[in-house]
């Protein structure tokens, strides 16, 4: 977006279009629930899609009104739209009050966005049966009734080109250890979490809580073979993801319902490890490909060798991370180093 926007509301509310089968589309679509945001939600492409192009052609695309009531731009990314929305409507935050957990928060979001959604991506191609109805599922958002023979082209059409970029985000045989062993055990960490804590920082969701929400909502809910696994082994993720979809009703006090630095959950820190594990180094030997204009990455993870073309947006994403780091004061900063040692997150910030 190229002007500030105004905040939505009843008369004006924010568009936003995306797709069922996106996870990002899921995730903004949560936080509009839950922050009570006034919106109106189109599946891109379809009759409805009345939203001005985004300077990118990504999902999903948000345009907000402008002081006269139109409808001038739209701007996509999940992340820089949670922050605006932070600045423009009150109440019902998603961001911690206290900083050195926001920052937790932030780093968990990140870690789903980022790193989950490989999981999420390698199910959805690698496995004929999960493929086969993405393929028939995915055009039907731009046109339900779509007659047969069409709907069997633009299913090959879509199959084949998201299998054709398989290897570009990890998905190859080498790698189906490291992605499906790093999912199976978000799902055990998720499942132990439950037990005690209804999100992941407190009584009330943040950005992480929507952002796994968000690739969850298409592991757990869309493709056969990660939600049979989910359904075997963690219940409650099943249970919640279902639940977090629209948590317009969940009461919340302002300034209240998260956690202080001294009392951050074991089980949340266990998936801090599990992203250090596996996303911190993966973004480490990223950035070092990158810089050395190399035309892959390698490096190990989980003790087995992890090969993928570099990605220049999660470069940035290490940069942002760097960033945020550097901009908290010194005590603050030194309270988020103490949460981080040892979870193997530390090292992106040495």
């Amino acid at each position: 977006m190229t002007g500030p926007g105004t905040a939505p509301t009843e008369e004006r509310p924010l568009r936003m279009a995306g797709a069922m089968g996106s996870p990002y589309s899921r995730k903004m679509r949560a936080v509009l629930r839950f922050r009570r945001i006034p919106y109106r939600w189109v599946l891109r492409d379809s009759a409805w899609d009345d939203l001005p192009e985004p300077p990118v052609r990504l999902i999903p695309a948000v345009s907000l009104a402008d002081a006269s009531g139109a409808y001038p731009d739209a701007m996509v990314d999940s992340s820089p739209q949670i922050v605006r929305l932070e600045a423009l409507v009150a109440g019902r935050s998603i961001v911690p009050r206290d900083p050195a957990v926001a920052f937790l928060d932030a780093l968990l979001e990140d870690y789903a966005d980022e790193w989950v959604t490989k999981a999420m991506y390698h199910y959805r191609w690698w496995y004929d049966e999960c493929a086969a109805l993405a393929g028939q599922l995915l055009p039907l958002d731009v046109d339900e009734q779509m007659q047969p023979d069409e709907l069997a082209r633009a299913s090959a059409w879509i199959t084949g080109r998201q299998r054709s970029r398989m290897a570009l985000v990890g998905s190859t045989e080498a790698n189906r250890p490291v992605v499906e062993a790093s999912y199976l055990r978000l799902l055990d960490l998720f499942e132990a979490h439950l037990v005690r804590h209804p999100y992941l920082l407190g009584s009330r969701p943040g950005r992480g809580d929507f952002a796994l929400f968000g690739q969850l909502s298409q592991l757990v809910g869309w493709d056969p073979v990660p939600a049979r696994a989910a359904v075997e082994r963690a219940p409650r993720v099943v249970h919640w993801v279902a639940r977090t979809d629209d948590l317009s009703w969940l009461p919340v006090e302002d300034g209240t319902g998260w956690v202080g630095p001294g009392d951050v959950p074991d089980t949340t820190t266990a998936l801090l490890a599990e992203a250090g594990r596996t996303y911190a180094p993966f973004l480490l030997a990223n950035a070092a490909a990158l810089e050395a204009g190399a035309d892959e990455v390698v490096c190990t993870l989980d003790g087995l060798e992890y090969r993928q073309a570099p990605f220049g947006y999660q470069g940035k994403c290490l940069r942002w991370l760097r960033e945020a780091h550097a901009a908290l004061d010194g005590p603050t900063r030194a309270v988020v180093d103490g949460l981080l040692e040892g979870t193997g997150c530390e090292v992106l910030f040495r």
